[in-house]
């Protein structure tokens, strides 16, 4: 079969090569959930409540991990009777109720970091400028597929309150971060940041143009 003289889309192949990637953090999310005796969704479940202390909804762990609320419904429990969670008053609504992790969840996603997976190893073996910029692209995706809802908001330096991009003339860290006071570079542009405050949408659009506009 001769290679064809019109290749497909960029924007088809970008796809391919992400599908590609993700084929691989599957496999590597497989490895460690049956290294703890979890499976993929019950992991990514303890990861996302990480940081949390209040814990989520379901509907919240749901929509984050983009699984049915039944299927989310069922892996909770099932991390219920391992000890992994347990359910806690939902903030300030004294009739909610989320689910949290416990210390003994904590231990089991500290165990399943032991080692490097095949796709973490595929990045470090990127050049330094590469890192980066694969990292700040991937901020832009995300952050297009929230303002198109397709994902919930996520806990990213882009988002937050707290972040003043390009607020320093510092070349290697033009960043500024109000929550510890202290400016930082690209390379330390966070995806999942435990002390994030989502900002209001106006504020968020005006951060969002003056760091795509560097």
């Amino acid at each position: 079969m001769e290679t064809p003289k019109n290749p497909t889309s960029v924007n088809h192949r970008i796809r391919e090569g992400l599908s590609r990637v993700a084929m691989a953090i599957r496999a590597d999310d497989w490895n460690r959930a049956k290294t703890s005796g979890l499976n993929p969704t019950q992991l990514a479940i303890l990861e996302l409540l990480e940081g949390r202390k209040d814990g989520l909804s379901v509907k919240e762990i749901a929509a984050n991990l983009g699984v049915s609320q039944p299927t989310a419904t069922d892996s909770i429990a099932a991390l219920e009777r391992k000890g992994f969670l347990d359910k806690r008053s939902a903030g300030s609504d004294k009739r909610g109720v989320n689910v949290g992790i416990t210390p003994e969840g904590f231990s089991v996603l500290e165990a399943g970091r032991s080692s490097t997976g095949v796709a973490e190893q595929s990045v470090e073996a990127l050049a330094e400028d590469e890192q980066e910029d694969l990292l700040i692209t991937l901020v832009k995706l995300i952050s297009h597929l929230q303002e198109i809802d397709a994902i919930p908001i996520q806990r990213m330096c882009a988002s937050c309150r707290y972040f003043a991009p390009f607020a320093h003339s510092d070349a290697a860290k033009p960043h500024h971060c109000h929550f510890v006071d202290a400016a930082f570079g690209q390379r330390d542009i966070r995806i999942d940041c435990r002390e994030h405050e989502t900002a209001d949408p106006s504020f968020r659009a005006a951060t969002w143009n003056v760091f795509t506009q560097g």
